[in-house]
């Protein structure tokens, strides 16, 4: 467990942080937003009636301070939770399998389930960590249900933490188990999105079928019922149980589930049809999911105003994400820049796929013929930024198959998010070439990038953090002026950026 938390020291951290600054950034800005019981109560009734922005965000159980604050970020406080905690166990059972790293570690006097009990307990390090630091930063809202939301995120996490353990056991990948757990992750969420929308109180069977529905039906700070914490404990409990029983009936590097063997003759003529092979998985992933999300922002644009009302405060949040402009425009920027700052995690996932390759000892004998470092860094580097545009131009036909508007500048609007995107990009190919021992940190970069624009509107943060992200320098569209200055300048840097990674890769070392 030790060596786990050690080789995540900045993994984990980063990731615990934005979640925890996330919730407990919250209740200040919800004070600003609906400082008095009418406002709260007013809110309340629009969610109700808005099926909606119910599926996107969940039904409000109570007009407290508190309940909103569970309300606003416990969907994505939770989906982050679980992101964390499988990506934790995938990284310390399956990668760790796949790289030869962990029958070194068994050789020695090592259990045959030790990896998996260490991956356990390093996720169950992290959310512990997060419920701290939630019940701790909310208990002036309410100590019992800062506790309960607590400990619910922390359970979300460790339910998905014991179902990665279950797919690490069952595929020969790493990539394929992180793959199949998301999927699970994104249908928990639809679940969720489609009970909360056919009821306001969240009782249909379909939420009650996601670990989000669960997390929901806590009802921190509305009566909370705490034997829903049974069924996160019986569903830990037997996935953990599912998984040590499989853990002990497999062989070192092998799964129940094993690769199909390839043709006898290679198919790939290229270094960049090996990295489209490689990652088209993540590629069409990312596609689909931004075109849908698009879709359902593009639907909720319409009652924006209807749920907003008269609330000055929250016209002024949506201008300061948005742009000074009609709240739709307003909206519909702030909805975009969002997504832009989601999209850096997908760069930088797909830039330090060449460490992966690197580091896990199978780019050396690929280099070791007739492909050169560039070349092989190029194809990658295509999906990645190449991959970058493609996303960002389906949320742009998404939103316009949701709104059925403003085609061409929603389209416009979100290919300029691209600008920011591609500096995160150059930022994890500089690391990757110059330092790769510091290539993760490139996470860190990306996590705080989100953290700015996610949080610093909210809060009111000076311009001189918000300029700190390259996204606080586009311009706000649609219904902003266009400035090509800030976007070519982006663009500029992203470009000296990758350069100078790619020099750095080409003259140091290849590691094994």
């Amino acid at each position: 467990m030790r060596f786990a938390l050690r080789r995540d020291r900045v993994l984990i951290p980063v990731w615990v942080g934005v979640n925890a600054l996330m919730v407990l950034s919250m209740p200040n800005t919800l004070k600003n937003l609906y400082g008095t019981l009418a406002e709260r109560t007013d809110l309340i009734h629009q969610v109700a009636t808005n099926a909606s922005f119910r599926a996107l965000i969940g039904p409000v159980f109570d007009t407290s301070i508190g309940a909103l604050t569970a309300w606003r970020v416990g969907v994505y406080a939770g989906g982050l939770a679980a992101a964390m905690s499988l990506m934790t166990v995938v990284r310390h059972t399956r990668d760790e399998e796949e790289s030869g790293r962990q029958e070194l570690v068994a050789s020695g006097m090592v259990g045959r389930r030790a990896s998996l009990t260490a991956a356990l307990l390093a996720a169950g390090v992290a959310n512990a960590v997060l419920a701290l630091l939630v019940a701790a930063g909310l208990a002036g809202q309410g100590a019992v249900g800062a506790l309960a939301f607590g400990l619910g995120l922390a359970a979300v996490g460790m339910v998905f933490a014991t179902m990665a353990a279950i797919v690490a056991q069952l595929t020969e990948s790493a990539r394929l188990a992180r793959g199949l757990t998301a999927g699970v992750l994104g249908a928990a969420f639809v679940l969720r999105a489609a009970g909360d929308a056919s009821t306001a109180n969240g009782s249909s069977l379909l939420t009650w079928l996601s670990p989000l529905g669960w997390l929901e039906n806590l009802r921190p700070y509305a009566g909370e019922r705490w034997w829903v914490l049974l069924l996160f404990t019986a569903a830990v409990a037997l996935q953990a149980a599912v998984a040590y029983a499989l853990a002990g009936r497999r062989d070192m590097g092998m799964s129940f589930l094993p690769t199909r063997p390839g043709p006898a003759t290679g198919r790939l003529r290229t270094a960049g049809a090996l990295a489209w092979r490689l990652q088209r998985g993540g590629v069409l992933g990312w596609s689909l999911g931004y075109f849908l999300v698009g879709v359902v922002y593009g639907g909720l644009t319409d009652g924006v105003a209807d749920l907003v009302g008269d609330n000055k405060n929250a016209r002024q949040i949506f201008e300061r994400m948005g742009g000074h402009s009609g709240l739709t425009d307003s909206f519909l920027a702030s909805m975009v820049g969002m997504l832009g700052l989601i999209a850096a995690l997908y760069v930088v996932s797909s830039v330090l796929r060449l460490n992966g390759e690197e580091t896990s000892g199978r780019a050396e004998p690929l280099l070791a013929n007739a492909v050169g470092r560039l070349r092989w860094a190029a194809g990658h580097l295509t999906i990645a930024f190449g991959g970058s545009v493609l996303i960002m131009l389906l949320t742009g036909l998404g939103f316009a198959v949701g709104y059925g508007k403003e085609i061409g500048p929603i389209l416009g609007a979100c290919l300029v998010q691209v600008a920011g995107v591609w500096v995160i990009g150059g930022l994890a190919v500089l690391l990757y070439g110059v330092l790769p021992r510091a290539a993760m940190a490139a996470w860190g970069v990306a996590g705080a990038v989100l953290l700015i624009g996610w949080v610093g509107p909210a809060l009111n943060a000076p311009q001189a953090v918000l300029d700190l992200s390259p996204f606080g320098h586009l311009p706000k569209l649609p219904g902003g002026e266009m400035n090509w200055g800030p976007v070519l300048v982006l663009l500029g840097l992203a470009a000296t950026l990758v350069a100078v990674g790619l020099a750095g890769l080409r003259r140091r070392d290849v590691t094994g």
